[in-house]
């Protein structure tokens, strides 16, 4: 036996932690509006929200993962549910935006900071020959939150206020989110399919190989083109026309298309490579805003989002995989939540700037082409990083 059953239940725990956390960050777009209006803001200072949520989660994804090191994922995970639920519940409360700034952007933030690293790292040590399959299955959860979370807040606001479907999805982060959290646990150094997980670089190792260098700048670079469309793209259907329900539900397709990713791809990177995949999903991540850049309906607007979910879904699922193969099992949550810093620059100020750029000329034509050519950069650092062995195997 490869891998043990408890290695697959870690695996769902994950999907489902993963699901909650991101359903919830990625619900924002069905609050964006109703920020915008409750409190008299333009699109960049609601989008300041979206952006330092991402930013503490990003960055203290590092902090997290060294916890979920030395105490085990699911103490770790277990508070940042409570976190996330606490987080949602005050913004349900607040009578400004800079409340909001506090309650949905660093708590919310933190909360995931402290599930997102130490999760996804919990699954690469339970596994060796099959670990593109597992990280694909457990990140998938991304791309479900994504699909259902949005919509179902949509569906809760025609029935009851932002401020009532904020609660109860503090409620369901509070129920659903600890069980899960509490599934996870520590794969052993030594078992079934996971003898000598736990070997390989430390962080300070890692950190002076040219292969995180590179790793480390095309998850700088990507990090704009990755969630530029989770802020905005909702907001730019509705400009052109498209209804407010299914504007919303485009981020749902986002979910579509990132779950066939992280299924697909796992399976296709175990077997050509998942760096070489990288780089290939990296470069259809920015060719997909040609297809934004000439939306003009929802059928448009649509393609879009499946065709973007597709590459993205594709890019969260390989990360970790690769820092495995890369650096080893010995500090893996401590290397992937360190290399998610790179991500944190542009997670705050893609969406922000793209809010400004919008509230200037009131289009998003500069931010779509600015961001086609960062997304080139970032394709080329993930051809760079063929260049160089893997120092562990």
């Amino acid at each position: 036996m490869m891998e043990s059953r408890k290695a697959w239940v870690v695996v769902w725990a994950t999907f489902v932690c993963l699901a909650i956390i991101f359903g919830v960050s990625y619900s924002f777009a069905a609050f964006f509006e109703n920020f915008a209006k409750e409190f008299d803001a333009q699109r960049a200072d609601v989008s300041w929200i979206f952006g330092i949520c991402g930013l503490v989660y990003f960055v203290l994804g590092a902090f997290g993962g060294m916890l979920a090191d030395r105490w085990g994922p699911r103490l770790v995970c277990m508070s940042g549910m409570a976190i996330i639920s606490g987080g949602l519940y005050l913004t349900s409360q607040a009578q400004s935006l800079s409340t909001l700034y506090i309650s949905y952007g660093l708590m919310v933030g933190l909360g995931i900071a402290l599930v997102y690293t130490p999760s996804i790292a919990a699954v690469q040590p339970w596994f060796t020959q099959r670990r593109g399959l597992a990280s694909g299955i457990a990140s998938s959860g991304v791309g479900a939150g994504t699909l259902i979370l949005p919509v179902v807040v949509s569906s809760l606001m025609t029935q009851m206020t932002w401020r009532e479907a904020l609660q109860s999805l503090a409620l369901g982060v509070a129920c659903f989110g600890l069980m899960a959290a509490f599934l996870l646990e520590r794969a052993p150094q030594s078992g079934h399919g996971v003898r000598g997980a736990m070997a390989g670089l430390s962080l300070a190792e890692a950190l002076k190989t040219p292969s995180f260098r590179w790793l480390y700048v095309g998850t700088l670079l990507g990090a704009p083109v990755m969630f530029i469309p989770f802020a905005h793209i909702s907001a730019a259907a509705r400009d052109a026309g498209v209804p407010e329900a299914q504007a919303v539900a485009l981020v749902g397709l986002i979910g579509i298309g990132s779950l066939v990713g992280r299924f697909a791809i796992g399976w296709l990177a175990d077997r050509v490579g998942r760096v070489k995949t990288l780089m290939l999903m990296q470069g259809l991540m920015g060719l997909s805003y040609l297809i934004w850049a000439f939306a003009q309906d929802r059928l448009a607007f649509g393609a879009f989002a499946l065709w973007f979910g597709l590459s993205y879904g594709s890019i969260v699922s390989l990360l970790p995989a690769i820092c495995m193969d890369l650096f080893g099992g010995k500090a893996v949550a401590a290397i992937i939540g360190t290399l998610y810093t790179g991500a944190a620059l542009g997670n705050l100020l893609g969406p922000v700037l793209a809010g400004r750029v919008f509230d200037l000329t009131g289009q998003y034509d500069w931010v779509i082409w600015l961001t086609l050519g960062i997304a080139s950069m970032a394709t080329f650092s993930c051809w760079r990083l063929l260049k160089y062995p893997q120092p562990h195997h």
